[in-house]
């Protein structure tokens, strides 16, 4: 039977390297009232954007796709599933929004974890929505030639029942006991949840939704206003080896938290300094919006795009990122670079090598 102590303190995971992590996620969460003191429309675009970024990266990573406008209707309730795919990222919509707007009245439990799993497919009717798998599951993985092997085989179909329930109650008595950090002991609920590997399908996806719902219940809100998803997204490659690395061992009871542990508050790390990147120059700062464009050069080196630019002030119309841009160009601020859909801009003049 597979065990689950969470109350014993892992030496392994009190590393300078965890540590540093930690501390300078407990120093943004310090700011985070800060951060959301930024006027309700920034706030407001940063919301809408990460709701829909979340739910397209999520999927993806799953190999769920659809076109940036029919994610955009579909995450906007402006159009219905037309197929599976969309089927599932309206799905996945649902459960987030559920996830933000409710997080402080559910607790966490098989049967929750059930009821997320059964509204990830309410748009896609399954008869094991909602289920614990019904045959055994492995988790495999795909070579550079196409190849797929299995990289891990996960608790059967007949011992998962039971795993959940110790898993969650293994997670409410190390938080009631309070010895360790609630970030340390969420990254190790989320790596035996997808070591267990509970359903059939969705597995991903849900862990994910739940790492939300922890963070939030413990007050590290960046999740809503900067997607996770799309940071895990772009860190793929290292997503998997983690994972891979910290299931070496996992029936046994010897298996290694720790480089899982380390990359998932790599993410929450990189979230805020995001986050704090587009919403510090209007909530501590006071900058208007000329002036955040223009911060923006001075906090991003290299060639931006107007995109680019837009993706990090939502709330700012592309008219008042051109009007910006061109004051910039005629102050001599910044240069332009390339024509076309290759236009880009940066900081005016070439940074210099010290003399050796």
């Amino acid at each position: 039977m597979k065990d689950f102590n969470y109350r014993t303190l892992d030496t392994e995971l009190m590393t300078p390297e965890i540590m540093n992590l930690v501390a300078k996620i407990h120093e943004y969460k310090g700011k985070q009232t800060l951060f959301l003191t930024a006027k309700k429309d920034i706030l407001e675009a940063l919301l809408n954007v990460a709701k829909i970024q979340s739910t397209g990266a999520s999927n993806r990573i799953e190999g769920i796709f659809t076109s940036e406008a029919r994610l955009e209707q579909l995450v906007a309730h402006n159009a219905e599933p037309l197929n599976r795919a969309e089927a599932e990222i309206a799905g996945y919509r649902e459960v987030l929004v559920t996830i933000h707007e409710n997080y402080e009245y559910i607790t966490l439990s098989p049967g929750v974890i059930l009821q997320l799993h059964r509204d990830l497919y309410g748009f896609h009717p399954s008869v094991t929505a909602g289920k614990y798998k019904n045959q055994d599951n492995v988790i495999e993985e795909v070579d550079e030639q196409g190849e797929r092997r299995v990289r891990f085989k996960a608790l059967s179909a007949f011992a998962t029942p039971g795993a959940v329930e110790r898993l969650c109650a293994a997670y409410h008595d190390a938080i009631n006991e309070g010895r360790t950090d609630p970030l340390l002991l969420i990254a190790k609920f989320v790596l035996d949840f997808l070591c267990i590997h509970p359903f059939n399908d969705g597995n991903g996806r849900l862990s994910r939704l739940l790492t939300l719902l922890l963070h939030y219940q413990h007050g590290y809100a960046v999740g809503k206003y900067l997607s996770l998803e799309t940071i895990i997204e772009r860190t793929k490659e290292s997503y998997y080896e983690t994972l891979k690395l910290s299931s070496q061992g996992w029936h046994a009871g010897q298996n290694s938290y720790h480089p899982f542990v380390t990359y998932q508050l790599g993410v929450l790390v990189r979230a805020y300094k995001e986050f704090a990147d587009r919403v510090e120059p209007a909530a501590v700062h006071k900058l208007n919006k000329s002036d955040r464009v223009r911060a923006v050069f001075d906090k991003r080196l290299g060639k931006l795009a107007k995109s680019d630019i837009a993706s990090m002030c939502p709330d700012i119309s592309v008219t008042t990122i051109e009007k910006a841009l061109a004051d910039l160009l005629k102050e001599g601020y910044i240069k332009k670079i390339g024509s076309g859909r290759a236009t880009g801009y940066a900081i005016h003049g070439t940074p210099t090598l010290p003399k050796q």
